[in-house]
């Protein structure tokens, strides 16, 4: 009982039916034997990073020792320069403030809930360790350095990101902003110079008279060369009817002409005629002649 007692192992585990206290002895004497070698690992590369600290130390003062004209005055002692520059280039932070951020990324709204969350966190790791529930392995120490480098990177990287992803934010709201004020200039642009055709319905009314008043002077003007082309077909017509009427009066004079004259010729042919036309000669001759001597 008293084995049992002193055991790491639970007693209702010990008195489960199943349980193998030579296999649970094994692993629990194996899980032991990795966590002295880590402890081992550790407490070696502790040794190693302060022999390489003390070995650098001793290199710097015996360098200062050999040239100790020189360097006093160009370069200080390391305890008196190395803290005056960090304190001047970047300034500490204060102890209140780091251990506010720590608690603000504490789950939890109040004091007493990150308190109580951080107290249950710490009682479920202690009872799972002691209950074999979760054996700290190398795996785990891995798989805790990942975590911390990662939150590592994500606390130093992330306002990084943060700043380049504003930037990359504001740049696009600057392209939109500056395309949006660009349609909005070309809109008013295209709103100027319309305006000088706010008057276009009067425009388009003067223009629709002039276009009535040119209609109806092109049908005067149509009606009139009609007319004159009508009052032209007439005068030539007329002037054929005329033609036509002298060429006829013309060839009934020359008809009558020459009618008259062939009954002259035809009368002429006859004595009789001859000489009536004779006597008819004298006697007229006779008369100038007795009046010309009156």
């Amino acid at each position: 009982m008293s084995l049992f007692h002193t055991s790491p192992f639970p007693a209702s585990v010990l008195n489960h039916p199943n349980f193998n206290f030579k296999l649970a002895i094994k692993t629990s004497s194996s899980s032991h034997h990795r966590l002295s070698n880590l402890c081992i690992t550790a407490s070696t590369t502790l040794k190693r990073t302060t022999i390489m600290a003390s070995r650098l130390a001793k290199s710097a003062i015996g360098a200062a020792r050999i040239r100790p004209s020189v360097l006093p005055r160009s370069v200080p002692a390391l305890t008196s320069v190395t803290p005056a520059r960090y304190a001047s280039n970047v300034p500490s932070e204060d102890p209140k403030n780091k251990a506010q951020s720590i608690v603000d990324a504490l789950p939890g709204n109040s004091l007493v809930s990150k308190t109580a969350i951080l107290s249950g966190a710490a009682g479920l790791s202690i009872a799972a360790i002691s209950n074999e529930l979760y054996i700290l392995n190398e795996e785990s120490v891995v798989a805790f350095c990942l975590l911390s480098v990662f939150y590592a990177a994500f606390k130093l990287g992330g306002p990084g990101y943060k700043e380049w992803a504003a930037a990359q934010i504001q740049k696009q709201k600057d392209i939109l902003n500056s395309a949006r004020a660009d349609h909005t200039n070309a809109v008013k642009q295209r709103i100027e110079n319309v305006k000088p055709l706010s008057g276009v319905v009067d425009v388009t009314k003067q223009l629709f008279e002039v276009s009535k008043e040119s209609a109806r002077l092109e049908a005067q003007a149509f009606e009139l060369e009609q007319r004159t082309a009508l009052a032209a077909e007439a005068k030539k017509v007329l002037e054929s009817w005329v033609s036509y009427e002298s060429q006829v009066k013309q060839r009934e004079q020359r008809e009558l002409a020459e009618s008259v004259i062939a009954k002259i010729q035809k009368e002429l042919q006859n004595p009789k005629m001859l000489q009536q036309v004779l006597q008819q000669s004298v006697a007229d001759v006779e008369r100038i002649v007795a009046s010309k001597a009156q």
